[in-house]
Protein backbone atom coordinates (compact mmCIF):
# COMPACT_ATOMS: atom_id res chain seq x y z
CA UNK A 1 0.00 0.00 0.00
CA UNK A 2 1.61 3.23 -1.16
CA UNK A 3 0.90 6.17 1.10
CA UNK A 4 0.46 9.63 -0.39
CA UNK A 5 3.03 12.09 0.86
CA UNK A 6 2.51 15.83 1.07
CA UNK A 7 5.43 17.20 -0.90
CA UNK A 8 6.66 20.32 -2.64
CA UNK A 9 9.28 18.46 -4.67
CA UNK A 10 7.44 18.31 -7.96
CA UNK A 11 5.41 15.23 -7.15
CA UNK A 12 8.25 12.98 -5.97
CA UNK A 13 6.91 10.44 -3.52
CA UNK A 14 9.43 8.39 -1.59
CA UNK A 15 7.98 5.07 -0.56
CA UNK A 16 8.85 1.81 1.14
CA UNK A 17 11.32 -0.15 -0.99
CA UNK A 18 13.04 3.00 -2.30
CA UNK A 19 16.61 3.99 -1.55
CA UNK A 20 16.87 6.97 0.81
CA UNK A 21 18.14 10.33 -0.37
CA UNK A 22 21.64 11.09 0.87
CA UNK A 23 22.19 14.05 3.21
CA UNK A 24 24.81 15.49 5.52
CA UNK A 25 24.70 15.70 9.32
CA UNK A 26 27.00 16.20 12.30
CA UNK A 27 27.68 14.27 15.47
CA UNK A 28 27.97 15.90 18.90
CA UNK A 29 31.63 16.80 18.28
CA UNK A 30 30.89 18.54 14.96
CA UNK A 31 32.24 15.73 12.75
CA UNK A 32 30.42 15.73 9.40
CA UNK A 33 28.87 12.54 8.01
CA UNK A 34 26.80 11.54 5.00
CA UNK A 35 23.90 9.10 5.27
CA UNK A 36 25.71 7.02 2.63
CA UNK A 37 28.59 6.56 5.14
CA UNK A 38 26.28 4.40 7.28
CA UNK A 39 24.34 2.45 4.66
CA UNK A 40 25.47 -1.17 4.55
CA UNK A 41 26.92 -0.96 8.06
CA UNK A 42 23.83 -0.46 10.24
CA UNK A 43 20.08 -0.26 10.18
CA UNK A 44 19.02 3.38 10.31
CA UNK A 45 16.25 5.42 11.88
CA UNK A 46 15.80 8.80 10.18
CA UNK A 47 13.17 10.79 12.00
CA UNK A 48 11.87 14.24 11.11
CA UNK A 49 10.49 16.53 13.78
CA UNK A 50 9.18 20.11 13.61
CA UNK A 51 11.22 22.05 16.20
CA UNK A 52 13.76 21.71 19.02
CA UNK A 53 12.43 22.30 22.56
CA UNK A 54 8.72 21.94 21.73
CA UNK A 55 6.67 19.52 23.84
CA UNK A 56 6.17 16.69 21.32
CA UNK A 57 9.70 16.95 19.96
CA UNK A 58 11.11 16.89 23.48
CA UNK A 59 9.16 13.70 24.30
CA UNK A 60 10.33 12.04 21.09
CA UNK A 61 13.99 13.02 21.65
CA UNK A 62 13.83 11.90 25.27
CA UNK A 63 12.43 8.47 24.36
CA UNK A 64 14.98 7.86 21.57
CA UNK A 65 17.71 8.95 24.01
CA UNK A 66 16.50 6.59 26.77
CA UNK A 67 16.34 3.68 24.30
CA UNK A 68 19.57 4.56 22.48
CA UNK A 69 21.67 1.85 24.18
CA UNK A 70 19.19 -0.76 22.90
CA UNK A 71 19.44 0.71 19.40
CA UNK A 72 23.25 0.60 19.55
CA UNK A 73 23.26 -3.03 20.75
CA UNK A 74 21.11 -3.93 17.75
CA UNK A 75 23.49 -2.00 15.42
CA UNK A 76 20.89 0.66 14.64
CA UNK A 77 21.83 4.33 14.27
CA UNK A 78 19.34 7.12 14.96
CA UNK A 79 19.38 10.49 13.17
CA UNK A 80 16.94 13.27 14.01
CA UNK A 81 16.23 16.05 11.47
CA UNK A 82 14.51 19.39 11.93
CA UNK A 83 14.65 22.85 10.35
CA UNK A 84 16.50 24.20 13.41
CA UNK A 85 20.03 25.56 13.11
CA UNK A 86 23.12 23.59 14.06
CA UNK A 87 23.49 25.93 17.09
CA UNK A 88 19.96 25.11 18.24
CA UNK A 89 20.73 21.39 17.87
CA UNK A 90 23.83 21.78 20.05
CA UNK A 91 21.72 23.36 22.82
CA UNK A 92 18.93 20.78 22.37
CA UNK A 93 21.43 17.90 22.44
CA UNK A 94 23.09 19.26 25.61
CA UNK A 95 19.86 19.98 27.48
CA UNK A 96 18.19 16.69 26.51
CA UNK A 97 21.44 14.63 26.72
CA UNK A 98 20.81 13.36 23.18
CA UNK A 99 23.44 10.70 22.33
CA UNK A 100 22.55 10.31 18.64
CA UNK A 101 23.09 12.59 15.65
CA UNK A 102 20.95 15.54 14.60
CA UNK A 103 20.80 17.13 11.16
CA UNK A 104 20.01 20.77 10.56
CA UNK A 105 17.66 21.26 7.61
CA UNK A 106 17.17 25.02 7.80
CA UNK A 107 16.34 25.31 4.07
CA UNK A 108 14.02 22.26 4.19
CA UNK A 109 16.05 20.57 1.45
CA UNK A 110 16.11 17.17 3.19
CA UNK A 111 12.47 17.31 4.31
CA UNK A 112 11.41 18.28 0.78
CA UNK A 113 13.29 15.30 -0.70
CA UNK A 114 11.59 12.96 1.77
CA UNK A 115 8.19 14.56 1.20
CA UNK A 116 7.60 15.59 4.81
CA UNK A 117 7.57 19.37 4.31
CA UNK A 118 4.26 20.81 3.29
CA UNK A 119 1.05 22.51 4.24
CA UNK A 120 -0.04 21.86 7.81
CA UNK A 121 -3.07 22.92 9.80
CA UNK A 122 -3.03 23.72 13.51
CA UNK A 123 -6.03 25.16 15.32
CA UNK A 124 -7.54 26.38 12.06
CA UNK A 125 -4.38 28.07 10.81
CA UNK A 126 -2.54 26.84 7.74
CA UNK A 127 1.24 27.08 7.45
CA UNK A 128 4.16 25.25 5.90
CA UNK A 129 6.24 23.02 8.09
CA UNK A 130 7.71 19.59 8.75
CA UNK A 131 5.37 16.70 9.51
CA UNK A 132 6.60 14.34 12.22
CA UNK A 133 7.65 11.26 10.23
CA UNK A 134 10.11 8.37 10.53
CA UNK A 135 11.91 6.37 7.86
CA UNK A 136 13.47 3.00 8.71
CA UNK A 137 16.31 1.82 6.49
CA UNK A 138 17.67 -1.72 6.49
CA UNK A 139 21.34 -2.65 6.08
CA UNK A 140 20.92 -3.08 2.32
CA UNK A 141 19.98 0.59 2.06
CA UNK A 142 16.27 0.24 1.36
CA UNK A 143 13.47 2.05 3.16
CA UNK A 144 11.58 -0.77 4.85
CA UNK A 145 9.02 1.24 6.83
CA UNK A 146 7.63 4.77 6.82
CA UNK A 147 5.69 6.18 9.74
CA UNK A 148 3.60 9.25 8.89
CA UNK A 149 1.84 11.46 11.44
CA UNK A 150 3.90 10.04 14.29
CA UNK A 151 2.68 10.33 17.86
CA UNK A 152 5.84 10.95 19.96
CA UNK A 153 4.85 8.92 23.03
CA UNK A 154 5.94 5.31 22.57
CA UNK A 155 7.30 5.79 19.05
CA UNK A 156 10.89 4.88 19.92
CA UNK A 157 9.82 1.46 21.28
CA UNK A 158 7.60 0.88 18.23
CA UNK A 159 10.56 1.59 15.91
CA UNK A 160 12.95 -0.60 17.93
CA UNK A 161 10.50 -3.53 17.91
CA UNK A 162 10.00 -3.29 14.14
CA UNK A 163 13.73 -3.10 13.35
CA UNK A 164 14.53 -5.96 15.73
CA UNK A 165 11.96 -8.09 13.90
CA UNK A 166 13.93 -7.76 10.62
CA UNK A 167 16.44 -10.49 9.83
Amino acid sequence: MEEKRNTLTGGIKIKEGDEPFNFEFQDGQGKVFQLSDLIGKKKLVVYFYPKDFTPGCTIEAEEFSLDYDQFKKAEIEVIGISPDSHESHIKFREKMKIPYMLASDSQNEISNKYGVFGLKNFMGKEYYGVSRSTFLIDKSGKIVKIYDKVKPKGHSKEVLEFLNSLH
